[in-house]
């Protein structure tokens, strides 16, 4: 797994002293991050997805791009002095290609094919905000696919679980069939790395493992 330093973005890293009263905003529409995160305890107090572009820029590599989303889209929330916005995003890189969530179905067979039987890189930023303050981390984590055929591709279209997903597939829905071997954060492919995630928050003085409010 390789992560990009923690810390707030232009300083050094800075951990703020716990605070209950301090609500969690979460910045995605993904149930997958939702479950991810009450996995840990954590219900947000509110979820505010934001509305930004999210096209790749030309010549953009996978992870600038990542970075980049999850900082505007941190930045798009709008919270008050006793909120912490939490936002991600994931991208799958095959080399320098970034493959966002297919336009449709013959997008995501596309994606399927070229994925099969090869590696690829899952990459997922969070970004955390508290007041004028941003803790942002990334993770990447290297993906195996096994050779697919046709039938196992058009199964898969079928279920539609390749819908809104990034590289058009799930490793936590059927497309797991397809993952023989992963190294890295399996949260992290899933949409939210755990670990990192817990880390910014409690940096930024929200209180995961004491009394909340």
């Amino acid at each position: 797994m390789v992560a990009a330093p923690c810390g707030k973005l232009g300083a050094d890293m800075t951990t703020l002293a716990p605070d209950p009263s301090l609500k969690l905003i979460l910045g995605s529409g993904s149930p997958r991050r939702l479950e991810l995160l009450a996995q840990i305890g954590v219900t947000p107090f509110a979820v505010r997805p934001p509305d930004i572009d999210e096209d790749a820029r030309k010549a953009e590599l996978p992870r600038d791009y990542v970075n980049r989303i999850a900082a505007e889209k941190v930045a798009a929330v709008v919270a008050a002095d006793d909120e912490v916005v939490l936002c991600a995003d994931t991208t799958v890189a095959l080399g320098r290609r970034i493959m966002g969530k297919p336009a449709d179905a013959a997008e995501a067979a596309a994606f399927l094919y070229a994925l099969s039987g090869r590696r690829h890189k899952v990459i997922t930023s969070v970004a955390v905000k508290r007041g004028p303050d941003v803790w942002q981390k990334d993770v990447q984590s290297t993906v195996a696919m096994k050779p697919l055929s046709d039938a196992e591709v058009n199964a898969y279209l079928a279920s539609d679980d390749w819908r809104g997903k990034a590289g058009g597939y799930a490793i936590q829905g059927p497309a797991g069939a397809f993952i023989p071997w992963i190294n890295g954060s399996y949260t992290g492919i899933v949409g939210l790395p755990l670990t990192e995630t817990a880390g910014l928050l409690t940096a930024a003085g929200y209180p995961l493992y004491g009394e909340r409010i």
